[in-house]
């Protein structure tokens, strides 16, 4: 099958271009920003806390030690040994009211006498842990032990007995001290607090930060793709700014010198188009006048076939009909240039439409061979022009008839939808083999042949192109398909009333 149809490059260009979702872009980069800034503050909280705790616990435990230390070594020498159980108690007591606040609790142990500082108290902090650490070791040994909802720091020592030519020797005596750590407890609350604070206020920094580094970044991304529809519209000269020298700058001045090697590009073609179309009619227009005195010649020698010897009628009927085939061509590529250069013009009529498709089909002796179901005279009514109307049936028939099979039918009727425009609906279905998936696309196309191997046809290629353009100019549209029983079925669907058309020419 042969045809031409004319694409839109733009609507090519747009269904291509996939606008990015610059919301989500946004999103992301907000995430991300946050993210950082929350591993950021949070590791960085981490860090602090935990050098800030392990100080403020270090410097309590240190003076602790330091001051138990002390009392020990000012109250020890004033035992007598071995001591008994009253002087053991007088020497916890001593011993705890070292600390000003009052808060410390002494237990004191000698041999099998244990002795604490306030009466009858368990001493529930100490754990065997630490009482074997002091039995092994004479260091000073401490530990934090957890006892219910508070933190205690236990802290355990031998007392030295006295000065010999031994050495410092143990007395036997040992002391152990519990302090609630309240204060530290409540300078690490403090310091959690601290934290937290400064975490949301990084948080808040960062979104803030975030949304600007959006800003920035999406600017551009916006001309960009503000730039890339303008492209796809047809608008080949739309360029970016260019600031700065960045990924995003680079990106930018790349789009330019794409745009600008398109724009070059669809010129020339453009051009080598416009002079194919020029070349195209100019040489129909100067084959007219040679083709009119062949013709003429033709038509003479035809009358006097019958009288010359059988070659030569062969040959001069042969002549005859290939000049009639150029004639048509000639024509076609007239016609087809007048469209190229918008200067096709419409001659708009009120008609009778069923009418005009009977006479297209008398006209061409097809009243025969095609199945017409049209409606009754005056049934149907509109405004178009009518020897284009009879171009577009006249070419949809005879292709039906060339390439499909019979039986050929001619439909007409009314496009009847609430709220919509009144359309005219013209079908031409034939029975043959349909046309191939492959081909499909490509009917409308000028010169375009389905068989690769078929150099020649009987038409001039150009057939179904110009009744893609009359139905163009009508405001209409016409469609190829193929029918689920068999066979092809071409659609025009014509405005009945286009009150911008008028008779000085196109839309």
């Amino acid at each position: 099958m042969t045809g031409s149809a004319r694409r839109s490059s733009g609507g090519s260009l747009r269904a291509r271009v996939r606008v990015p979702q610059l919301r989500g872009l946004r999103v992301r980069l907000v995430v991300a920003f946050t993210l950082v800034a929350v591993l950021t503050a949070a590791s960085t909280g981490a860090l602090t806390f935990r050098e800030a705790r392990t100080g403020v616990l270090q410097q309590s435990q240190d003076a602790v030690i330091k001051l138990l230390r002390a009392q020990v070594g000012k109250l020890a020498p004033e035992l007598d040994f071995p001591p008994g159980e009253s002087e053991l108690r007088r020497f916890a007591v001593d011993v705890a009211g070292g600390e000003p606040s009052g808060i410390w609790r002494v237990l004191v142990d000698y041999g099998d006498l244990s002795v604490t500082s306030a009466p009858d108290d368990p001493f529930e902090e100490l754990t065997p842990a630490l009482r074997s650490a002091v039995d092994t070791s004479p260091a000073t040994v401490f530990q934090r032990v957890n006892s219910g909802d508070h933190t205690a720091l236990v802290v355990g020592m031998s007392v030295a007995y006295a000065p010999s030519e031994a050495g410092t020797v143990t007395s036997g005596i040992q002391v152990f001290l519990a302090v609630p750590q309240t204060n530290e407890r409540a300078y690490v609350d403090a310091l959690v607090a601290a934290v937290e604070r400064a975490t949301v206020a990084a948080l808040a920094l960062a979104v803030l930060l975030a949304l600007l580094a959006a800003r920035g970044v999406l600017r551009p991304v916006r001309a960009l793709r503000r730039a890339t529809r303008s492209i796809a519209e047809g608008r080949l000269d739309t360029r970016l700014a260019v600031d700065g020298s960045d990924e995003l700058a680079d990106l930018s001045h790349t789009f330019n010198e794409t745009a600008a090697a398109l724009e070059e590009s669809v010129a020339e073609l453009r051009g080598m188009e416009a002079r194919a179309r020029r070349f195209a009619a100019d040489v129909s227009h100067e084959l007219r006048t040679p083709l009119a005195a062949m013709s003429a010649v033709t038509d003479v020698l035809d009358e006097d076939a019958d009288r010359l010897d059988a070659d030569t009628a062969t040959a001069v009927r042969l002549i005859s009909e290939e000049t009639v085939k150029l004639a048509r061509l000639v024509d076609d590529l007239m016609e087809i240039s007048r469209f190229d250069a918008g200067a096709a013009v419409l001659h708009l009529d009120e008609i009778d439409l069923a009418e005009s498709l009977r006479r297209t089909l008398a006209a061409r002796a097809w009243t025969d061979l095609v199945e017409a179901d049209l409606p009754p005279p005056d049934a149907l009514r509109g405004r178009v022009d009518p020897r284009r109307l009879d171009v577009v049936v006249a070419n949809l028939v005879g292709n039906a008839l060339r390439h499909g099979a019979r039986p050929v039918r001619l439909r007409l009727y009314e496009d009847e939808k609430p709220g919509a425009e009144r359309l005219a609906v013209i079908e031409v279905l034939d029975s043959g083999p349909g046309i191939p998936d492959s081909v499909l696309p490509h009917v409308f196309e000028r010169f375009y042949k389905s068989d690769a191997a078929r150099t020649r046809t009987e038409g001039s290629g150009l057939g179904l192109a110009i009744t893609t353009e009359n139905v163009r100019v009508h405001g209409g549209t016409v469609r190829a398909a193929n029918r689920p029983e068999g066979g092809a079925v071409f659609t025009v669907r014509l405005p009945l009333r286009r009150d911008e058309l008028s008779d000085e020419g196109r839309p």
